[in-house]
């Protein structure tokens, strides 16, 4: 899978050994938490290990570049993690920054990626997206998408494209690109420049207070959600859940039903659960309407039900 990266979650529940898959960012973690500079309020144990996840284009170049140093400048940020949104979006300029100047002494790095953050805090899901990648919440069963897409033909997205001095065309961003945001690109002409472009690194974030009814969490690159829409992909998680409770396990069998469904792009997905209790089967509520025949609706039944002793 070209290009594809995935960094799961702290809390995501596996079946390993020590009942969660390992995580690749506890070493940087355990560096800035116990850092003195953090204040009180903001404890360790409110603080937990985000999901990342890059879908890389023209090589994996960029997407490795972005796996290993996003993480890092969220994490290094003194901001980190009292003004998160603030952090987020300063982490993704100065990731893609750094990426020109490493592309501009090693022309062979050129490539580009879309990249997604998640992270908790507490009780808040706070989620940074440059892409086309998404991030969906289930919240008692119900879809509940974290992220948009950033497509050309989006009109916020087209707006934006056009007032940069770009344009797009047949969905395409400057005839190139299906995707109007993204790290890396830089060797592309009239995409990124010092003043700007149509090309944007620049992610959006949205944030939502988690309750008792918000049982898991999944973000996937396009190639998952070329196939699948985001409340059929809560419902297909939902029953995996039910049946295994194993989010590592969930997450491979998302993959494998859109191979099934003939995705023909990039895989990558991590499955973040929120419970430890698997999901709970939902019962429909029966409804209130009481239904009756009228006097004609039944006059009718009998006249048929007469017609056929005849």
């Amino acid at each position: 899978m070209e290009g594809g990266e995935v960094l799961g979650s702290a809390d995501n529940g596996s079946s390993g050994e020590s009942g969660r898959p390992p995580n690749p960012l506890a070493a940087a973690y355990r560096s800035c938490l116990s850092a003195d500079r953090l204040p009180m309020p903001c404890k360790k144990s409110l603080v937990r290990h985000p999901s990342l996840i890059f879908d890389g284009h023209g090589g994996k170049h960029a997407a490795d570049f972005a796996c290993y140093h996003l993480p890092r400048f969220i994490v290094e940020d003194e901001d980190f993690p009292r003004q998160i949104e603030r952090v987020l979006v300063s982490a993704f300029l100065q990731t893609d920054t750094a990426f020109a100047e490493a592309c501009s002494l090693d022309a062979a790095l050129a490539s580009g990626t879309t990249a997604l953050v998640a992270v908790v805090l507490g009780r808040l899901l706070v989620v940074a997206n440059a892409g086309d990648c998404r991030a969906v919440l289930c919240r008692r069963g119900k879809a509940v998408e974290m992220s948009r897409d950033h497509k050309p033909i989006c009109s916020k997205e087209r707006k934006r494209i056009e007032a940069s001095g770009g344009s797009v065309s047949d969905g395409y961003l400057n005839g190139q690109l299906n995707v109007a945001r993204a790290l890396g690109d830089w060797h592309m002409e009239g995409m990124k420049g010092a003043d700007g472009g149509p090309l944007s690194a620049e992610p959006e974030v949205m944030t939502k207070e988690l309750t008792e009814e918000d049982e898991f969490m999944i973000i996937g690159c396009d190639g998952i959600w070329d196939v699948f829409r985001s409340q059929n992909a809560v419902d297909f998680a939902r029953r995996r859940l039910q049946e295994h409770n194993d989010p590592v396990m969930c997450s491979k069998d998302l993959v494998e039903e859109a191979l099934k469904r003939k995705s023909c792009d990039n895989l990558s997905v991590v499955v973040v659960c929120f419970q430890s209790q698997s999901p709970t089967i939902l019962v429909a509520p029966r409804s209130r309407v009481q239904r009756s025949f009228s006097a004609e609706g039944l006059r009718e039944l009998q006249s048929f039900l007469d017609s056929l002793n005849s």
